[in-house]
């Protein structure tokens, strides 16, 4: 392995260790398409600023959060508010994205009002190619839609997908 190789092996890594985070993820989600200072991020979140700063610093210094020009504060405090950079969306999760990103939906879901959560569970057999097809067909979809240009008039929605091996299904 070349010095290129391993430099790309530990940003990959440390881009993952980043993401792992229920809380870092929702901070990205909440700074998706609106600057939020930490007071603001620990406000939606109900968290301590102090805890919430080391989150916000961690995804910034990892590209995944941009300052955005400060403003001053209703006291006059000097305050830095964070945009998401979508950088996530490109970034491979490591090995326990899943349960983190499945972890971020229940939460998220927890404070939403029961009445606008829309579920779909569907058990099907599937071989590889058409797993493929699948896969291919649900990429483009969501490319599809991070690729649109942000409404801030529009209603935010969080679309979770996963796929598994049913493996209670199993022959035994």
């Amino acid at each position: 392995m070349d010095d290129d190789e391993a430099t790309d092996d530990a940003t990959l890594e440390a881009d993952a260790r980043a993401l792992a985070s229920v809380v870092r993820i929702r901070i990205l989600r909440l700074c998706l398409d609106e600057a939020l200072t930490n007071k603001e991020i620990a406000d939606r979140l109900g968290r301590d600023p102090a805890t919430t700063y080391h989150h916000v610093r961690t995804l910034a210094e990892r590209g995944f959060l941009a300052a955005q020009p400060e403003r001053r504060g209703t006291r006059g405090a000097r305050e830095v508010p964070y945009l998401a950079t979508r950088k996530s969306w490109r970034t491979p999760g490591g090995p326990t994205m899943g349960q983190v990103l499945i972890d971020t939906f229940v939460a998220e879901v927890a404070e939403a009002d029961p009445a606008g959560v829309r579920t779909v569970r569907l058990g099907v057999r599937l071989d590889a190619p058409a797993v493929a097809e699948l896969d291919r067909r649900i990429g483009e979809l969501f490319q599809e839609l991070a690729d649109r240009p942000v409404d801030l008039a529009a209603t935010p929605y969080s679309i979770f997908y996963a796929m598994h091996e049913d493996v209670g299904r199993r022959p035994r």
